[in-house]
């Protein structure tokens, strides 16, 4: 029996040095099924020995917007281009709570798996995209209760004028996703070395809400801080939260131009963080 064996009868080879550009993208559908058992795990462990359980995923928006309707819209006044201040406010949470669960946990990816990374082999990406898929799944549950709160108020006769823009909720979560992905495993990656980077993101993250149009629309900051306006539009998530509103509500500064902006700045972030991971991750352990 011939026990020589070439090179072309191996499905796998690791090696020690690869291309910039060599992503493993094929390694990452032969380990689907390890990716399905983590984005299970991450669900299942995470309230785990809960009372309320999955109820959280309603529990923490509506807590959110009370505080913001009480806050932002009864006692600051802010305006919020006429619409329901509830349902205003639930519109740019649950987007942005996406974005912001993607990133903080996806920064803590090598930190926090140092021991399962290594000791065994896996495609690392399967990490970072187990946490977005996770976090899908309760995005998924807190848009039901936008949904659930947007027919009550058109019942009532509210002034919200969905149009054709709404069937961009595709692509829209696509580009959520993708950012708090992109951005995390850069951070992630940066951190295996400068831990003091993971103190930044803990606080600066929610600080960083300030900047998209969650608790205000952008056309009020065009009206009353033109000088500002350009850093909220800066921001890739503005543009995302300002498009989910205007589809679904009517109302929002949405532009083909700042789309694209987001569009492309989110393909290049992405892109990045996806180079930067991998070649991180190849000696990570010596230094996590």
């Amino acid at each position: 029996m011939n026990t020589l064996t070439n090179d072309n009868d191996w499905d796998i080879e690791i090696t020690a040095k690869s291309s910039i550009f060599d992503l493993n993208l094929k390694d990452l559908w032969h380990y689907r099924d390890l990716l399905l058992l983590f984005v299970r795990r991450d669900f299942v462990s995470f309230y785990k020995q809960t009372i309320l359980g999955p109820i959280w995923f309603f529990v923490q928006p509506v807590i959110t917007i009370l505080f913001y309707t009480l806050v932002f819209g009864n006692l600051a006044g802010i305006p919020v281009d006429g619409l329901p201040k509830p349902l205003f406010y639930l519109a740019g949470t649950i987007v942005w709570n996406y974005f912001s669960e993607c990133l903080t946990k996806t920064s803590t990816v090598f930190r926090d798996s140092a021991g399962l990374l290594g000791k065994v082999y896996f495609p690392r990406l399967i990490m970072p995209l187990s946490v977005v898929l996770s976090n899908l799944i309760k995005f998924g549950v807190q848009f039901i209760l936008f949904l659930i709160l947007y027919v009550f108020y058109w019942s009532k006769g509210s002034d919200i004028n969905p149009n054709a823009i709404l069937m961009m909720l595709p692509l829209l979560i696509v580009m959520i996703a993708a950012l708090g992905l992109g951005f995390g495993m850069i951070i992630s990656a940066v951190t295996t070395k400068y831990r003091d980077l993971a103190f930044i993101v803990s606080f600066g993250v929610p600080l960083l809400m300030y900047t998209t149009t969650v608790i205000y629309p952008l056309s009020i900051v065009e009206i009353k801080y033109p000088a500002y306006s350009w850093l909220i539009k800066f921001n890739p998530v503005t543009a995302i939260i300002e498009t989910f509103r205007y589809g679904f509500l009517g109302r929002g500064a949405f532009s083909w131009q700042l789309m694209g902006y987001s569009l492309i700045t989110t393909l290049i972030i992405l892109l990045t963080g996806t180079i930067i991971f991998n070649r991180v991750e190849k000696n990570f352990v010596d230094t996590v």
